[in-house]
């Protein structure tokens, strides 16, 4: 059984899913611990602060990932290194991470007020977690693109490690400064990164380097659609905190909501790493026979896991929130019925949106997350309660997200329809199999 199970996922998921889950019970164990320790206002500003973290620095920095990982499996299928991929994608990284840098020193001030209680140091601690994502997404694009899942999986491994160990010792030592609880999200990446880095140099290599029209073609909106993926996953945290900001006890315990309800997403991260060059590779083939068959399979597994995930949290939740986070008990059932709602349509927009980006749909995909997004505005602005509102944002996103990818999708894979997407070594132009 176990092994039929296996077939049925891309190769790599399990390499992959095993680190995953250790950076998901991080997530968890953190979070607990900083419950447990920090005021209700102290565990706010960390609610907030993660969620700024993760929804830019997913959202900028995994397009990056995404792209270098599609180049350098083009280069790899030809026998050609990844070392000119990697450097136009670090710079390119840099060049980002700069430029958001810039506009948080810009609005020190202004953030630290709005979302931190005027602790300046939590804006401090927002750049350097940022830095330590466009580092570690900047590696695992080659990782993932070169398949070397195993590495994958333990630079994801070694960060969810190190935050638990981390974690664990300042709530052992009684540390109540959120501070230091925000600063695991700086250290545990980083170092996770330069410990998995030997197979990434081994592997680099020279080249005449990589046009960077090459690496931009379909980067601006890809990063629009990361961003926006983000914007309709996260926002509802930063929401709760500009729609009624008296509000600290409503932000953290939501946060600690989502975490609980998004257990499934875990699972599809570790199915992405490989379901992209899987999917891309069956259609630059023109094998959509193939192409349906793989797109199918990961559709079963996200619903079926949605579905378990949406049960425990609708009977469990809201007890599960007050006993491992000590959250407010101010979510009920119905709360948690709408969030997993709104996580298993996500989770369905997640995969049709992989399968527009293997067929070079970055358009298409762009557009389902700005229609998702406009009609998560409308929703938020409902005359109900504020928890109510960011769930319904949540929810409607998602679900209009997911049947537009649908529509799109069908569309354009439909058997009198011929795709046209590149063959993989058309992906780099310029670059030959001499080189």
């Amino acid at each position: 059984m176990i092994r039929r199970l296996l077939s049925l996922v891309p190769p790599g998921t399990v390499a992959v899913g095993a680190g995953l889950a250790l950076l998901g019970l991080a997530s968890y164990v953190h979070l607990a611990v900083a419950g447990h320790s920090l005021t209700e206002a102290d565990y706010n500003s960390l609610s907030v602060l993660w969620t700024i973290v993760f929804t830019l620095g997913i959202g900028l920095f995994m397009p990056i990932e995404q792209e270098i990982a599609r180049l350098v499996a083009a280069r790899h299928s030809q026998g050609l290194p990844p070392g000119p991929v990697l450097a136009r994608g670090a710079a390119l990284a840099a060049g980002l991470l700069a430029a958001v840098v810039a506009l948080i020193i810009g609005f020190r001030d202004t953030l630290a007020d709005r979302l931190f209680a005027g602790d300046g140091t939590m804006v401090t601690v927002l750049i350097g977690a940022l830095a330590g994502l466009a580092v570690a997404h900047t590696t695992r694009g080659v990782l993932s693109g070169l398949q070397l899942f195993p590495w994958y999986g333990t630079q994801l491994g070694i960060d969810g490690g190190l935050r638990i160990a981390i974690v664990a010792a300042l709530g052992l030592n009684g540390v109540t400064n959120p501070v230091w609880y925000a600063a695991v999200l700086v250290i545990a990446p980083v170092a996770g990164a330069i410990l998995t880095a030997p197979p990434v140099l081994r592997a680099i290599g020279g080249g005449v380097p990589v046009a960077w029209a090459t690496l931009l073609r379909g980067l601006g909106l890809l990063t629009a659609s990361s961003l926006l993926a983000q914007v309709v996953v996260n926002i509802g945290v930063i929401n709760v905190k500009l729609l009624d900001p008296s509000d600290v006890a409503t932000a953290g315990a939501l946060l600690s909501a989502l975490v609980l309800v998004r257990i499934p997403l875990f699972v599809f991260a570790s199915l992405q790493a490989s379901l992209l060059p899987g999917l891309a590779t069956s259609a630059s083939t023109g094998d959509l026979t193939s192409f349906h068959n793989l797109l199918r399979r990961a559709l079963g597994i996200v619903s079926a896991l949605g579905l378990t995930g949406a049960v425990v949290a609708v009977l469990l939740g809201p007890w599960l929130v007050q006993t491992l986070f000590d959250a407010p008990g101010v979510l009920g059932h119905a709360d948690f019925a709408w969030l997993a709602v709104a996580t298993l349509a996500y989770l369905w927009a997640m995969v049709l949106g992989q399968a527009l980006l293997a067929l070079d749909r970055h358009r298409a995909q762009a557009l389902a997350w700005a229609i998702g997004v406009a009609a998560l505005v409308v929703a938020t602005l409902a005359p109900v309660s504020t928890a109510l509102r960011v769930e319904l944002g949540y929810a409607i996103g998602s679900v209009v997200v997911a049947a537009t990818m649908a529509v799109l999708l069908r569309k354009r894979t439909s058997p009198s329809t011929p795709t046209h997407t590149p063959p993989l070594e058309a992906v780099t132009p310029g670059v030959t199999g001499g080189t």
